[in-house]
């Protein structure tokens, strides 16, 4: 899985947190899905890694559509010869699933990241793998459970080139933003097996639209190696994602990470090129904003010392949007985007 180290890059840490700069020897690994690779609906720090690599490394993986390829099938939306033959393997031998619906690729273990470190998380690249994908409706879930209480499900097609996917005869919605729903670490090892579906403090299943290619992910750490998974692809989605699902398909993804012992965190922040994140999970959307704007007022007053927290309570209401994440995963998201551009001396 491992290809030989391409090239010295400088690395210039600390974009969010001001760290120094420092030169990493980055080598480039390959991570396939397949019946070994990947872990159905859950994390967990008694998970092995499927793959081990130094700070600073790029990995290029894949992840599937967690759709069942005979739906695919019978569908006729596209020929049974769109389905990756991965997926067929993975839906007829991985038989430990749950208790979440998401089928991740991984754990990646970082060598050296420790609990109480930070795992930055680059994301490089991230391209449509497949063409098509779907979107389901549970009974009794979404925004609107007591209405909507049958199960619903369409696959739908994508367009690779245009990039775009019709999921009605008059309805064409553009698919050139793709992300993956869910990024996470392993939780602390007394915590067992979780859900993949609900967010915590390991990130996971964020459902953030805004965490496309060219941002960064800032994870705290909880198990030796971090162990870090990747799913639940979204060739599109609403803030919100109201009615559970997203344009479910595969991705193909391109990641550096690198280990932070220079930084704290409690909960799971992020970096876009225009905006920083702060983000607020909790099952109580109330709280989950009054903790993205809580996380707002510490990263300001962290980033600038000089700014007070009355000060920064007022950055925040004139000057940051906050998005609804998503209100379909049990816990629910908030989050909280922080233009870099009003700070005139950064």
């Amino acid at each position: 899985m491992k290809r030989p180290a391409r090239a010295l890059l400088s690395v210039a840490l600390g974009a969010v947190f001001g760290s120094a700069g420092m030169a990493v020897q980055a080598a480039d690994h390959e991570l396939k899905p397949s019946p070994s690779t990947v872990r159905w609906g859950h994390f967990s720090a008694a998970v092995p890694p499927v793959l081990t690599i130094n700070s600073g490394d790029i990995v290029s993986l894949e992840t599937i559509a967690a759709w069942d390829p005979a739906i695919i099938d019978r569908s006729g939306v596209v020929p049974p010869s769109a389905v990756p033959e991965h997926t067929r393997e993975i839906y007829r031998e991985v038989k430990d699933r749950g208790p979440g619906p998401h089928v991740l690729t991984g754990p990646i273990a970082i060598t050296g990241a420790m609990p109480g470190d930070v795992l930055e998380v680059r994301i490089l690249d991230v391209q449509l793998a497949i063409p098509y994908g779907f979107n389901v409706q549970r009974p009794y879930s979404g925004a609107l459970p007591d209405q909507f209480t049958a199960l619903w499900q369409r696959t739908l097609p994508i367009d690779m080139v245009a990039k775009t996917s019709q999921i009605l005869p008059d309805v064409l919605v553009p698919v050139d933003r793709p992300f993956f729903g869910t990024m996470g670490v392993a939780p602390d090892i007394t915590q067992g097996r979780i859900n993949s579906g609900p967010p915590g403090v390991h990130a996971g299943n964020l459902d953030n639209k805004d965490l496309i290619a060219g941002t960064t992910l800032y994870l705290p750490v909880h198990a030796p190696g971090a162990l870090f998974s990747v799913g639940d692809s979204h060739a599109a989605q609403g803030h919100g994602e109201v009615d559970l699902t997203a344009i479910e398909t595969g991705l193909k993804g391109r990641f550096q990470f690198i280990v932070r012992k220079d930084m704290k965190l409690v909960w799971p922040r992020a970096e876009t090129p225009t905006h920083w994140i702060a983000m607020g999970l909790n099952p109580d959307l109330d709280e989950a904003a009054k903790l993205a704007v809580r996380e707002t007022i510490d990263f300001i007053t962290q980033r600038f010392p000089k700014i007070t927290r009355e000060e920064a309570y007022m950055i925040a209401s004139v000057a940051v949007d906050y998005h609804v994440t998503q209100i379909v995963d049990g816990t629910k998201g908030v989050h909280g985007m922080i233009p870099k551009s009003i700070f005139t001396k950064r």
